[in-house]
C-alpha cells in the first residue's frame, strides 16, 4: 500500500488553491483556478459562492488525473479572512460571501462603535470595527438591510463554514476565523461573547460552533468530490485563515517568529504566545493552541501594482504576452532601471479601498504625494513598490514596540514576494534581511498539516511543520547605501495619513 496523503484546499481572494502532500511533508499535487468576485453596488465584494465551489472541484479533479487520492487521509481548509456568509437550517447558501474589502456596512460599524464602545471592544475582541474587515459589520447589514434573508438564516459563518456544509453537512468555525466577527472572546475566552452579540443585536444561536483549527468538523459526504476519488468518510477538518494557515506551514509557530506573505495584500505576521496586543494590528488566535498572531495588512498593496499595470501599462502588458514575460517584472524592473530610490520624490500611500492595520479607517483613499512635471511613469510605479515597503516598515516598529524584540531578519511567502525588485526595496527600506522560500502558496500547505493533525498523523505543531522543506528562493540583504532618502520619505509617510484623515470622511 502506497504512502497516505492529506489534502489542504485554500480559498483566496480570487482563486482556489489546492495541494497535496504525503505523510514527509512533500508536495505530490497541486492545482489553481479563479473564480468570479460579484460587484453589484458600490463597495461591494463578494465572492460567487457557485464558482468558487466548482473551482475547488476542477482542481481538485486536475490532482485526481495524475494521483490517486484514495490514500487520502484527511483534508483541511484554509481560506480568505473574513468572507462572511449565510445558510438555511439545510445548508443553502442564503448570501454569497462578503469579501473583508466590502464597504456597504460603514454605518452599521459606526454604530458599533457608538452601542459598545471602542475600548470595550478591543478589551474583548482585541480588534476595531471596521466595514467588512470583521464580519459583524456585514451581519448587522444584512439584518437591517435584508429582513427576510435574516429570518431565514440558521447559521452565519465564514468560508471554512461554506466548504465544511459542502463536504461534510456539518457547521463550524475556527478561533481564527472567530477573531475576525467583533463577536468573539479572541483575548482568552475562546467563546461568542453575549455581551457583545446582546449588544450589537446578532442572535447567538445564528452563529456556528466553536471549534480548533486541526479538529474534525465532519466526515467527508459530498458526491462530488468522492467520485474524484477521495474516499466517503475521510476525515475534513475545520482549518483557520489563509494567513494563519500559511504561518503553520512557515514555522512561525514560537514567540516572536516573524513572516510576511506578498500578494492582493501585505500581511506581516508576528507569532506570540501571550494576550497582549496592539491596536495597530489585527490580532487573533493562531491554528495552534495557546498562541496568538499580530497581523499587519496593507489590504491593497499587490492590488495598488495591479491596477497600475491594468489602467496604465498596457503597453507594458502587451509586451509581456508577446514575448511571454512577467509584466510585474518588466515593470518593476523598468522602474528600477529609470526612476531612483525615493521615486524623484513621490510617495504614495497605499490606502486604495480603505485600510485595516495600523490606521482602520474605511473613508480613507489612495494618495500619491509630491508629484511634479518632471514626474515620470516610472516614478509612479517605483512609488508603489516603495509605499507597501514603507508601510511594512511601520509595522515592523510596531511589532517590536510590542514584543520588546527587534527584528532583523524574517522570511517572505507569495508570488509577489519573489519579485527580485519589490523585496529588495522592502529590505533597504525596512532594514531587515529578507529570505523568500521557495514555495508561493504555504496556505493550502498549511490546511494540510492540520488536516494531519487533526487525524493523528504529526503529533503536533512543532511537529507537523518540520515536515515542510523550507527552500529559501532568494535572500536579500539590506542595504545602507540609499538609508537616509527612504528616511526622509519614510518620514512624510507616516505624516500623510494624520493629515489627510478628516478630508478622507469629508470627501466620501
Amino acid at each position: 500500500m502506497g504512502t497516505k496523503h492529506l489534502l489542504g484546499i485554500d480559498i483566496g481572494t480570487s482563486s482556489v488553491k489546492v495541494a497535496l502532500i504525503d505523510m514527509d511533508g512533500n508536495l505530490v499535487g497541486n492545482a489553481a483556478k479563479t473564480y468570479r468576485l460579484i460587484q453589484d453596488g458600490p463597495g461591494y465584494q463578494q465572492m460567487d459562492a457557485e464558482d468558487m465551489w466548482r473551482a475547488v472541484l476542477g482542481c481538485v479533479r486536475e490532482i485526481s488525473k495524475k494521483v490517486s487520492l484514495s490514500l487520502v487521509v484527511g483534508i483541511g481548509i484554509s481560506c480568505l479572512c473574513p468572507g462572511l456568509t449565510a445558510f438555511d437550517r439545510d445548508g443553502l447558501v442564503l448570501i454569497n460571501p462578503i469579501l473583508y474589502s466590502d464597504q456597504r456596512s460603514m454605518a452599521e460599524a459606526e454604530q458599533i462603535k457608538e452601542k459598545i464602545g471602542e475600548e470595550e471592544l478591543f478589551a474583548i475582541t482585541a480588534n476595531h470595527v471596521m466595514a467588512g474587515a470583521m464580519s459583524g459589520t456585514s451581519m448587522l447589514w444584512v439584518k437591517r438591510h435584508c429582513p427576510d434573508i435574516y429570518q431565514k438564516i440558521y447559521c452565519f459563518g465564514h468560508v471554512n463554514t461554506l466548504l465544511a456544509v459542502r463536504m461534510t453537512g456539518k457547521f463550524a468555525m475556527d478561533y481564527s476565523n472567530a477573531s475576525y466577527t467583533t463577536l468573539f472572546e479572541t483575548t482568552g475566552g475562546y467563546q461568542w461573547s453575549e455581551k457583545l452579540c446582546e449588544g450589537i443585536g446578532i442572535e447567538m444561536e445564528k452563529l456556528p460552533p466553536l471549534i480548533k483549527s486541526y479538529e474534525v468538523v465532519g466526515e467527508l459526504l459530498c458526491e462530488e468530490l468522492i467520485e474524484t476519488g477521495l474516499s466517503k468518510g475521510t476525515p475534513v477538518v475545520i482549518g483557520g485563515g489563509d494567513t494563519a494557515c500559511a504561518s503553520l506551514a512557515t514555522g512561525v509557530i514560537h514567540h516572536g517568529d516573524v513572516c510576511e506573505s506578498v500578494g492582493t495584500t501585505n500581511v506581516l505576521t508576528v507569532c506570540v504566545t501571550e494576550p497582549k496586543f496592539h491596536p495597530g494590528f489585527i490580532n487573533r488566535c493562531h491554528v495552534i493552541d495557546d498562541a496568538w498572531i499580530y497581523q499587519g495588512a496593507l489590504s491593497h498593496t499587490g492590488a495598488s501594482l495591479r491596477w497600475m499595470k491594468d489602467c496604465f501599462c498596457t503597453d507594458i502588458k502587451a509586451a509581456a504576452e508577446a514575448f511571454h514575460s512577467n509584466a510585474y517584472d518588466l515593470m518593476t524592473e523598468t522602474a528600477a532601471l529609470h526612476s531612483v530610490p525615493g521615486a524623484h520624490g513621490i510617495v504614495f500611500l497605499p490606502y486604495m479601498q480603505g485600510e485595516r492595520s495600523p490606521v482602520w479607517d474605511s473613508y480613507a483613499r489612495g494618495v500619491f504625494f509630491g508629484m511634479s512635471l518632471q514626474s515620470k511613469r516610472d516614478d509612479f510605479i517605483r512609488a508603489v513598490l516603495e509605499g507597501a515597503a514603507y508601510g511594512l516598515l511601520q509595522l515592523c516598529k510596531l511589532a517590536e514596540e510590542v514584543t520588546g524584540r527587534e527584528i532583523t531578519e524574517f522570511c517572505a511567502v507569495g508570488g509577489g514576494a519573489k519579485s527580485a525588485v519589490w523585496s529588495q526595496i522592502k529590505a533597504d527600506v525596512t532594514g531587515k534581511d529578507i529570505s523568500v522560500l521557495d514555495v508561493n502558496d504555504m496556505a493550502p500547505i498549511g490546511a494540510a498539516l492540520l488536516a494531519g493533525m487533526g487525524v493523528g498523523v504529526f503529533r503536533d505543531a512543532e511537529d507537523a511543520q518540520k515536515k515542510v522543506k523550507k527552500t529559501i528562493y532568494r535572500r536579500f540583504v539590506s542595504r545602507k547605501e540609499d538609508e537616509k532618502i527612504y528616511q526622509k520619505r519614510y518620514q512624510t509617510y507616516i505624516k500623510l495619513y494624520p493629515q489627510l484623515k478628516e478630508l478622507y470622511r469629508e470627501n466620501y
